[in-house]
């Protein structure tokens, strides 16, 4: 194992243990990945049934896109999340990363008749113009005819929300990929609370919430520094989830 493989495998087990911490996972089910090489050939994801809290950077399994067959055996991947991590991993290199999750807020928003997350504030306003939706729930990713379908609805966005399901996200690094996710929860809870309310939500305006999208896009080190600052947390006070036991101080 290479120190790339050994750090991508820290990284997603961290990812893993604070989307547990977070309550954004969902029993054993929801799947992460990361690509080891830039074409997407090679890929580590969480084996079957582990749950998030749980997982070590030595448990994820180092898993081929180019494979025709699923992986068979004890640890073998779930069958849904082979299909769709595989089929990114091996048709859109871009998505580096790919983070599969049927968080509250984000998930109850995409049961909406019209799932558009508004740019109402600060957070929504990050994702203007970057979500792909897909309002037409096909069913669990268990073949290859799932998974083509949602990929293409994806296209270049970086975001999408299956609606009646939860959300995918994807990004050129697992800190990348996390940030986002992170705060896509946050604008969902965001817009769910607003309209809860009852009373009429401002929505910002066009021009507003490009140059908001834009700035969060230009802002360089924000993702990388909130994961490395969770990543120090975990170091802290549960360094077992890395492949050394010893963490620097």
């Amino acid at each position: 194992m290479n120190s790339q493989e050994a750090r991508l495998r820290n990284d997603l087990a961290a990812a893993f243990r604070w989307t547990a911490r977070l309550g954004l996972h969902e029993a054993t089910a929801n799947h992460f990945s990361v690509a080891i090489d830039e074409d997407g050939g090679q890929f580590l994801m969480n084996p079957n049934m582990a749950h998030f809290s749980q997982i070590k950077a030595r448990d994820l399994l180092l898993l081929s896109s180019a494979s025709n067959e699923a992986p068979t055996g004890p640890h073998a991947p779930d069958r849904t999340a082979w299909e769709l991590h595989s089929h990114l991993h091996r048709n859109f290199p871009r998505a580096r990363c790919i983070l599969h999750t049927h968080m509250p807020y984000a998930t109850a928003w995409s049961c909406l008749e019209d799932p558009e997350i508004l740019p109402i504030c600060q957070n929504s306003a990050r994702f203007y113009g970057n979500v792909a939706y897909d309002k037409d729930y096909g069913g669990m990713f268990v073949d290859s005819e799932e998974p083509a379908r949602v990929a293409r609805l994806l296209g270049d966005k970086d975001v999408m929300l299956l609606g009646g399901h939860g959300v995918m996200v994807v990004g050129p690094s697992v800190a990348h990929a996390f940030d986002a996710l992170y705060h896509l929860e946050r604008a969902c809870t965001n817009l769910v609370l607003a309209h809860s309310t009852g009373l009429p939500v401002k929505r910002l305006p066009h021009e507003v919430a490009a140059r908001t999208a834009r700035q969060w896009r230009e802002y360089q080190g924000f993702s990388e520094g909130h994961f490395r600052a969770l990543v120090s947390i975990l170091d802290k006070e549960d360094p077992g989830y890395r492949l050394q036991s010893a963490v620097a101080a």
